[in-house]
């Protein structure tokens, strides 16, 4: 009589004396499983030298389709986002060295234009003389710069450009990406907002387990290991503060209204996860109601 035993290994086959451990590639529904009370002699087969090379190979061949099976577009959504912060650090640390470089050619241009990526784009494209007549000045404070310095500032400036325009071509690969895997999430809670959200929550499918309370403070991780442990005020919202209805709220209802998107997207979260309906839009039509309601 022959008996079947089956672990993280594989399933084996066992004679009625315990005396073989032949691995069986397709589980044979017409053996029996091996009584429980044998399974101490039989494990104690595992521990047999001989076996050892197959074991080993075995666990190789499990964990390289693990490895293979890992990959999905919660890592692909993951690895995008991490990437666009990056590059805004890059980008905003390069853009300060520009700025301070520059200003000692053209301090004007530093003081009235104060967004980052519209400055960089001008250093680029206009001459100091175009930039001076668009801003409305007869003359410059900077010094007089060779052409040679100026050269090296607008190729660093191009560099920096190049970036921002890295930037935006991932924030697109990242929408299409979104819309087919997590469309209601993504409708909700936006493309920065909703990818960051499943990198801090490590997958739509725990993103779609987690309460909505969670969801609420994700992000807020030190206010709240600060307020449990020293009684500091406890926080009312993570990352979704950057959300445009939280954003619009009075400052006295951000709490209620952080509180109530991560309710929504919390649902919406299920409802992708689960292959749900598409309800983000009706979603945010009552909480665009509601808000305004308040």
């Amino acid at each position: 009589m022959s008996y079947q035993l089956q672990n993280i290994l594989g399933t084996f086959l066992f004679d009625e004396n315990n005396r073989s451990l032949e691995e069986l590639k397709i589980k044979r529904k017409e053996l029996p499983l091996l009584p429980t009370e044998r399974w101490p002699q039989a494990l104690a087969l595992f521990k047999d030298k001989k076996y050892y090379a197959q074991f080993y190979q075995k666990n190789l061949e499990l964990t390289k389709k693990a490895l293979k099976g890992a990959v999905s577009e919660d890592l692909l959504i993951i690895q995008t986002i991490a990437n666009i912060q990056e590059l805004d650090k890059i980008t905003n640390l390069l853009t300060k060295r520009l700025r301070e470089w520059y200003s000692w050619y053209l301090p004007e241009l530093s003081e009235k234009i104060t967004a980052h990526e519209k400055f960089v784009q001008l250093v680029t494209e206009k001459s100091k003389e175009e930039l001076l007549q668009e801003l409305g000045e007869k003359e410059s404070m900077g010094g007089e710069i060779s052409l040679t310095h100026v050269e090296e500032m607008k190729l660093l400036a191009q560099e920096i450009l190049e970036l921002y325009q890295l930037r935006q071509r991932h924030e697109l690969y990242l929408e299409g990406v979104m819309k087919v895997y997590c469309p209601n999430f993504l409708e909700l809670a936006g493309v920065n907002i909703g990818a960051k959200l499943l990198e801090l929550g490590k997958s739509l499918k725990h993103l779609a387990m987690l309460p909505a309370s969670t969801i609420q403070l994700l992000g807020a991780e030190k206010a709240l290991f600060r307020h449990i442990k020293t009684g500091a005020r406890s926080p009312k919202y993570g990352v979704i503060i950057n959300h445009p209805l939280v954003q619009k709220a009075p400052r006295e209802l951000k709490g209620k209204a952080a509180r109530i998107l991560a309710d929504k997207l919390s649902l919406c979260a299920r409802l992708d996860y689960f292959k749900g309906e598409f309800k983000a839009p009706e979603y945010k039509r009552e909480l665009e109601q509601t808000l305004r309601g308040k």
